[in-house]
């Protein structure tokens, strides 16, 4: 009797070490352990930019912890939920008798009948060959066999992220965004200086450059849109158009977008300095007039209903943008707007910035598509800044010196660092030149622009 009752107890304990060794993360990674460990490497250097060199912490620091904490062998089945692969047409799951074709390998195995003993002797590869061949070679999808879509998603056990990620996928974070941004936005340089405008809208040279080059190298028109947004140097835009147009890229160009944001310090000056002289640098610029309470309150109702006729597709980013600027100006509703800008920003910003991250996994960032989209990002932000210095330097000629063409680099949406970067960047010629005001006009100027961007290419193409 004792020696059942041990052999009981023991092979308890042997199926128990053999479960728990199951659950690991090195037996359950979607991919392999080294790709795992490359992208944890590079999440540990976005989170060093960001503590040690206070590169757009705000940023940086949470998107470097969401790529690290998806990254860990096992965390995606945690966090997204189990994987595995849907066979739609049009949108619609197909049916195999009263069965969805949707589910895991082992799932699909099962409806399909493909015996266990012949599943588990070949690769994942193979695995996912041989039911997508069964599937294929059935009578009733022979003649739309062409038409049907495998996708590799999430089909069960749903996680934190996977209803997180929602707010992206539904498009809720990005006008959220813009609200808070509004109330924290004074439009009063733009007001006082409407030329400012004009280098906002330069600065968006970046998007349309980068569209055409993507499109060059083989991007789809919609895959260039969504690449090309990058450029307008505002992460919410990018991932608003490219969930609309391209969200198989929303991983790569989000990453790409909010990196080049929090590094744009970088970025900019040796553009900066390389396209103006040291006198244009120098130049000390006159003080605005002063703006009306009319003027500011005016403003967000005269922009939104202008450019909503125009441009109806750039209103749920204009529209939010300008709310929340007119609940700023207006002055009658404080608490309101202290949450906009406060609370409510904070909050997208965490959950927006850790979900971002948490899209880079190895399987989705280590692939040539990634990495060109990385690569072509930097063009997007150098164009974009020489778009806005160059109408800058033709504006100083044309006012004879009395513009310091640094200020047009400050039309790429990214407030307030890109108005920072002029001033510092002039300071450095001159201690006595105060430009951060003044490039607060066309850098208020590019939101709107980027806005405006975004509606111009989802209208071109129907979305």
């Amino acid at each position: 009797m004792f020696n059942i009752i041990t052999t009981l107890q023991s092979f308890s304990m042997v199926e128990s070490l053999e479960n728990l060794w199951r659950s690991t993360g090195f037996m359950t990674s979607l991919t392999p352990i080294w790709q795992n460990l490359v992208m944890m490497a590079i999440a540990c250097l976005l989170i060093y930019l960001a503590v040690a060199k206070e590169f757009e912490p705000n940023l940086l620091l949470a998107i470097g912890f969401g790529m690290f904490i998806i990254n860990i062998p096992g965390a995606y089945n945690i966090l997204y939920g189990t994987y595995g692969y849907t066979f739609a047409v049009d949108g619609e799951t197909l049916m195999y008798g009263e069965q969805a074709l949707s589910g895991t390998i082992t799932e699909l195995a099962n409806i399909l009948g493909i015996a266990e003993d012949t599943l588990n002797s070949l690769s994942m590869v193979d695995k996912v060959k041989l039911i997508e061949d069964t599937i294929f070679a059935l009578p009733q999808f022979e003649a739309i066999k062409d038409s049907i879509v495998v996708s590799h998603e999430v089909v069960a056990d749903q996680g934190l992220f996977f209803y997180l990620y929602k707010g992206v996928e539904w498009v809720i974070y990005p006008p959220l965004i813009f609200l808070g941004i509004g109330a924290m936005t004074d439009f009063g340089p733009l007001i006082a200086n409407p030329k400012s405008l004009i280098m906002g809208a330069a600065a968006q040279l970046g998007i349309f450059v980068t569209f055409i080059i993507a499109i060059n190298i083989g991007f789809t028109g919609e895959e260039a849109a969504s690449i090309g947004s990058i450029g307008g140097a505002d992460g919410p835009t990018a991932i608003y158009v490219t969930v609309k147009l391209a969200a198989h890229l929303l991983p790569a160009i989000s990453v790409a977008a909010y990196s080049y944001m929090a590094l744009i310090k970088v970025i900019q000056p040796p553009i900066m300095k390389l396209l103006t002289t040291k006198k244009e640098r120098g130049i000390v610029m006159e003080q605005l007039r002063p703006v009306s309470k009319t003027e500011k309150v005016i403003f967000p109702i005269a922009v939104t209903g202008i450019v909503g006729m125009i441009l109806p597709s750039a209103i749920p980013l204009l529209g939010m943008l300008m709310l929340g600027n007119l609940m700023k100006e207006s002055g009658v509703v404080p608490r309101l707007t202290n949450t906009a800008k406060n609370e409510l920003i904070n909050i997208i910003t965490i959950i927006l910035g850790v979900i971002v991250g948490s899209k880079a996994t190895a399987d989705v960032f280590l692939n040539t598509s990634t990495l060109l989209i990385i690569l072509i990002g930097v063009f997007a932000f150098a164009f974009g800044t020489a778009g806005g210095l160059l109408i800058g330097k033709l504006m100083s000629k044309l006012s004879k010196g009395k513009i310091n063409p640094l200020i047009g680099s400050a039309g790429v949406s990214a407030v307030p660092m890109a108005a920072r970067i002029s001033h510092m960047v002039g300071q450095e010629e001159n201690p006595n030149n105060y430009l951060l005001m003044h490039a607060m006009g066309p850098n208020v100027a590019g939101v709107i622009g980027s806005a405006v961007a975004a509606g111009v290419l989802l209208a071109i193409f129907g979305a």
